[in-house]
């Protein structure tokens, strides 16, 4: 049977797109290294049309497919189980930008176009495509929308699922449904681009898609502030909405250690108010990352950013602050931001959440919480940071210094995560953001979820996936 799938598969996409033997890692490890899997093949189509042809042979040999983009995701979605029966199917070589409408605002791009190439091309035609995140470098389009991706942007324009206006799909039947009209209205029965939206693939194998474009602002502003508490970044936040209106793009807050970490690590890197030490109380304890966007002239920006932060400081939510007085500058202030994730990687494993609050009950959260990690673990560190804007926080915990981070993990990792989820709960939150759910939170879902939620779900899910082939044990537990 394996050897008849592989052969109809090779007539499909070609000899050289089915991929059986050799070092399959760059498919089969998941980006954090957290999982390992063993794939029977990994095929890479070209075109929608192999990719339903693809289902209709797996389907047939009854082995089931984990779709993949750029396997940047954090949460275990996209690589195969241990079995050595799951078909990895790549939208790599799907990358064509289909067409451009001006007029409509719109782009239709192929499942597997990177994101930052996306950008570009909208660039060049004098377009904005507003989706950013630490990964655009390598994230497909398909992979942002199977796990709704948010981002540095999502205060102003949405998470993925906002900047989508329509669908290209293969079904776990191999059928294609083609829905990628640029309608901004179509009130014609149910939804179904929102399914597979956000579905991590397990509904079906989203090909291609219609997605939102805006002009070009005229110019972007960058600052850093100090803040002495997360109450004053949430004072400071409703600030720059009612000062900046829809020109704020972006509100990141980042932490005193999460900073320090930078600092100590990219030593190159010019950390504003933070030392790598970061154990002084005097330090900053949190710093904010703004945007400001402007459809008019910097002159108009810089005053409307100069009259925010000087209300700041009267109301007293800003300690400090600098404004980038060019984009060389705007970019070393936003790769400290993004370099946070990778300076934890240096300092060693640890917990990662993303999860998300009402925005004004944030500083809440983050005090309680804090305080029963720092009673349950003696000496934890709190790497936290994230889109406070939209009220997402990345709340990651670090094991004590000098401590055995593995061992760590291996001790801790499952009680941290009841407790923050647990507390996630009690504030109304969610237990995933942007990141998805994947593996690692899928046995989580039923607790963090009503039953009615639950049984939704799966009534979908059986509907649409009956036989469980579309990426199973991801989002829910088979």
């Amino acid at each position: 049977m394996t050897a008849a799938l592989l052969d109809s598969l090779r007539a499909i996409v070609g000899d050289a797109h089915v991929l059986a033997d050799g070092d399959l890692s760059a498919w089969e490890q998941d980006w954090r290294k957290r999982e390992r899997g063993r794939a029977l093949a990994v095929v890479r189509p070209a075109s929608t049309a192999q990719v339903a042809a693809v289902v209709k042979a797996c389907a047939a040999a009854g082995v089931s497919i984990v779709p993949q983009g750029g396997n940047t995701g954090l949460v275990c979605g996209s690589t195969p189980d241990a079995s050595g029966r799951q078909v990895v199917l790549s939208t790599r070589r799907m990358n064509a930008v289909r067409a451009i409408d001006p007029a409509n605002l719109t782009v239709t791009v192929e499942a597997g176009c990177v994101l930052q190439s996306l950008q570009e091309i909208a660039e060049k035609e004098g377009f904005l495509f507003p989706l950013s995140l630490g990964a655009e470098g390598s994230c497909t389009i398909g992979g942002n929308l199977s796990t709704n991706a948010g981002g540095t942007q999502v205060v102003r324009y949405g998470n993925t699922r906002e900047l989508c206006l329509g669908l290209e799909v293969v079904t776990a039947e191999g059928e294609v449904w083609s829905g990628l009209t640029g309608l901004r209205k179509d009130n014609t029965g149910y939804d179904l681009r929102d399914l597979f939206v956000g579905a991590e693939g397990t509904l079906g194998i989203i090909t291609a898609a219609t997605m939102k474009l805006y002009p070009m602002p005229a110019v972007q502003l960058t600052a850093w502030a100090a803040v002495p508490s997360m109450e004053h970044a949430v004072e400071l936040l409703g600030l720059a909405h009612r000062t900046l209106g829809a020109g704020l793009t972006g509100f990141e807050v980042m932490g005193r250690f999460a900073l320090s970490l930078v600092a100590k690590h990219f030593p190159q890197q010019r950390v504003p108010f933070v030392t790598a030490a970061a154990e002084s109380s005097e330090e900053t304890p949190w710093c904010v990352l703004l945007e400001n966007s402007d459809d008019e002239s910097e002159e108009h920006a810089r005053s409307r950013f100069e009259k925010l932060l000087e209300q700041a400081f009267e109301a007293g939510c800003v300690s400090d602050a600098v404004i980038a007085e060019n984009l060389s500058q705007a970019r070393a202030l936003w790769h400290v931001r993004e370099s946070i994730t990778l300076a934890q990687v240096e300092e060693g494993l640890n917990i990662k959440h993303d999860i998300s609050i009402p925005v004004s009950r944030i500083p809440e959260f983050v005090r309680v919480t804090d305080a029963l990690l720092a009673q349950k673990i003696p000496g934890v560190r709190m790497v936290d940071f994230g889109h406070l804007g939209d009220g997402n926080l990345h709340y990651n915990v670090q094991a004590p210094a000098g401590g055995d981070a593995k061992a760590f993990l291996a001790a801790h990792e499952e009680e941290v995560n009841t407790l923050v989820f647990d507390s996630v709960k009690s504030f109304d939150g969610s237990i995933s953001a942007e990141h998805g759910v994947g593996s690692l939170k899928q046995h989580k879902l039923p607790h963090y979820k009503s039953p009615v939620a639950m049984k939704l779900m799966r009534a979908i899910k059986g509907a649409l996936d009956p036989e469980n082939r579309m990426n199973p044990g991801r989002v829910l537990e088979a």
